[in-house]
């Protein structure tokens, strides 16, 4: 078992995500007393001494991986990316009402709306970086989609003929319009969560609640 687990007096582990929700999420902790200096910095570290906390920085859509392995005590990542990895038994312990955004299906300007095109064509094909998340959602309301999963530039798909709309997460909108792409419908809205691994939670509970009730009140 991991350090964490075998010693519950040492430190939490807890996984921050780099990226979009990273300045957010150190402000965040920052706000409770943790010291985030050393993950500002220019190191190539990826694990800090944050006080009371291990930081351990990752990719978000790892963050799940490591929490559920027990690599990381606690982890902050996007909904996002706790949907798309919903068969991960890993604990949602908070939302942090940071990082908001949309998951939507979006069409080129002009194009017919997705049930009319479906009435046409019989079938729309959906580019996406979030396969799960978009089969859920067409599942749900009935419709007869092909998934082409895509790992880059999402927007490209439907200005080159490889798909007639895409399912992807959005802040501003201004990527879609910058492609003439429009949305078209809203899946979920997204924001920052923290989550647990279960072994964790049970060995340490008082501290890991005592740290909810701290990160909530910050979040506001």
């Amino acid at each position: 078992m991991l350090d964490s687990l075998r010693s519950p007096g040492g430190p939490i582990r807890l996984a921050v995500p780099r990226g979009a929700l990273f300045d957010e999420t150190l402000d965040l902790l920052d706000a409770i007393g943790v010291e985030t200096a050393a993950v500002r910095g220019d190191s190539r570290s990826l694990v800090f001494d944050g006080g009371e906390l291990t930081l351990v920085t990752m990719r978000p859509y790892d963050v799940p991986t490591y929490v559920e392995g027990g690599a990381a005590d606690l982890g902050i990542t996007g909904k996002d990316v706790l949907l798309e990895q919903s068969d991960r038994p890993v604990y949602e312990l908070a939302d942090l009402k940071r990082g908001r955004c949309r998951m939507v299906l979006a069409t080129r300007k002009g194009d017919p709306g997705p049930s009319e095109h479906e009435r046409r064509l019989g079938m729309m094909r959906i580019a996406t970086k979030y396969p799960r998340i978009a089969e859920q959602y067409f599942e749900r309301s009935g419709r007869q989609v092909e998934i082409v999963e895509v790992k880059g530039s999402i927007e490209l798909a439907p200005l080159v003929g490889l798909a007639d709309g895409i399912v992807d997460l959005v802040a501003t909108g201004r990527t879609l319009a910058e492609n003439d792409l429009e949305v078209r419908e809203e899946i979920v809205e997204c924001t920052a969560r923290l989550v647990a691994n279960p072994v964790s939670y049970k060995l340490r509970a008082a501290e890991v609640d005592s740290l909810v009730g701290r990160l909530r009140e910050a979040a506001g």
